[in-house]
């Protein structure tokens, strides 16, 4: 078990006042020789993102990055050293495989295109080492029970990053609004993204940089013709990942979930296609809704990468009804609306920002400077849960019912719009052969499906 100095994993009194006033803080942490050893696989925006909020709340020292990248690898090594504590270029890798072999990190994080995550986390959960896999932990329904079963087999904490569950002002709201029960009985919520995101490009085929090894890019999906977006736009195809609803929806369907303790949906439906876009080389959805029923509560998805949002305030969010109110969410701010029916008044629940206490927010490029509190929030409750042998905030249980009911609402779509009912013990759509089918995607020859019973 790590344990933690804990001078270095709460840096200040402000940052603790913070946590401790939103239900962050546990027991206190033990001192330790030395730092955790962290590796990172996936060394593009995000995932270097999420390693720089772990270096300023641990003891960090990474000892390893992998990337298929070589050049995005050496930028990254780069920059790490300026970030961590011993100044240190870690060691690089293109095989995650061998990095794990060689380093044996304690920690990793994975912050690759979506196709890999299953194999990554599989593979470094074995290795020994406690994992923090980014959204959607995977992109098919199978490859996620594969990923919790290997978790709780080898008794490795994975967080996922749905850092909505460690958001602070969303943290205040759930306590304020839903917890006390200010909104009455809660029968209805709508999540929604209206950013217009999707890739409406169509570039010819080119040559592979000599940079890329596009083979191990590809991996166990298919390996499509180059067409340069692919590498940083891998999210335009459905071969690397579940498209907006995977993507975005995951989030907030997440966050409505966690507010209201919600387990795994009854029933799945979802309608969509591209109805506007038809010229770009994309093949994700430009427009889609889906229906996640719930026992006496449906959570209604839209999104549109088109036209304007429903609501300008609120483009990307949640918004929570009960018979007292409507409590809307994002990851930049909150806000409660009575009924008007004498249910109290308007609250608003501002950001929480962190620039004097982490000065390095302000100039670190390609921030995401309103998540960078709820993602340090997310790292040291991973930190936490190790520490304490408990689940994580966004244990893997929580990410992949998150994920399979998104990926479940594009089956949906794709097989007409049917209502898809999944059953987690027997990990099969029931009374739909055809859908349980597309639990599974095919991998590509050399690589092997992770199973459940066999990891």
């Amino acid at each position: 078990m790590n344990q933690f100095n804990r001078r270095n994993f709460l840096k200040g009194s402000s940052a603790f006042m913070t946590l401790a006033s939103f239900g962050l803080l546990g027991m206190d942490f033990k001192d330790k020789e030395g730092p955790i050893r962290v590796a990172l696989i996936g060394t593009g925006w995000y995932g270097k993102s999420d390693l720089f909020r772990l270096i300023q709340v641990a003891d960090v020292d990474v000892v390893a990055l992998c990337d298929v990248d070589s050049k995005q690898l050496k930028d990254a090594g780069g920059l790490v050293a300026t970030r961590q504590k011993s100044g240190k270029v870690p060691a690089l890798y293109e095989d995650y495989k061998e990095l794990l072999a060689k380093e044996k990190p304690e920690y990793v994080l994975v912050g690759t295109p979506d196709h890999w995550h299953a194999l990554i986390a599989i593979d470094a959960v074995k290795s020994g080492a406690h994992v923090y896999l980014q959204k959607p932990i995977s992109v098919d329904v199978i490859e996620g029970e594969a990923i919790l079963a290997a978790s709780r087999k080898y008794g490795r904490k994975v967080q996922i990053g749905t850092q909505r569950r460690s958001t602070p002002h969303l943290i205040k709201a759930k306590k304020e609004i839903i917890d006390s029960g200010k909104l009455g009985k809660i029968s209805h919520a709508e999540v929604c993204c209206y950013y217009h995101m999707r890739n409406r490009s169509h570039p010819d085929v080119i040559p592979v940089p000599e940079n890329l090894n596009y083979e191990l890019w590809a991996g166990p999906a298919p390996k499509l013709p180059y067409r340069g977006i692919l590498h940083r736009g891998w999210r335009a195809f459905m071969e690397y990942g579940n498209g907006i609803v995977g993507d975005m929806c995951v989030h907030m369907l997440d966050a409505v979930r966690w507010m209201l303790d919600l387990g795994w949906p009854v029933q799945v439906t979802s309608t969509g296609g591209i109805y506007v876009d038809k010229a770009s080389i994309s093949n994700i959805s430009d427009t889609q809704t889906a229906i996640f029923e719930f026992d006496e509560i449906n959570v209604v998805w839209q999104h549109r990468t088109w036209g304007n949002p429903t609501d300008p305030e609120y483009p990307w969010a949640f918004k929570i009804y009960g018979e007292n109110g409507m409590l809307a969410g994002s990851p930049m701010k909150a806000d409660f609306y009575p009924d008007g029916n004498n249910n109290g008044e308007h609250i608003h629940y501002p950001v929480v920002l962190e620039k004097e206490e982490y000065p390095e927010d302000v100039t670190e490029k390609d921030i995401e400077i309103h998540a960078a509190p709820a993602t340090r929030g997310q790292m040291k409750n991973w930190l936490q849960a190790v520490e304490n042998d408990t689940l994580p905030v966004a244990d893997v249980l929580q990410g992949h019912i998150s994920t399979a009911s998104c990926i479940l609402a594009n089956m949906s779509m794709d097989l007409g719009g049917r209502a898809l009912r999944y059953d987690p013990k027997t990990m099969i759509v029931i009374g739909d052969e055809e859908a349980t089918t597309l639990l599974r995607r095919p991998y590509r020859d050399g690589y092997a499906h992770p199973e459940p019973g066999q990891v």
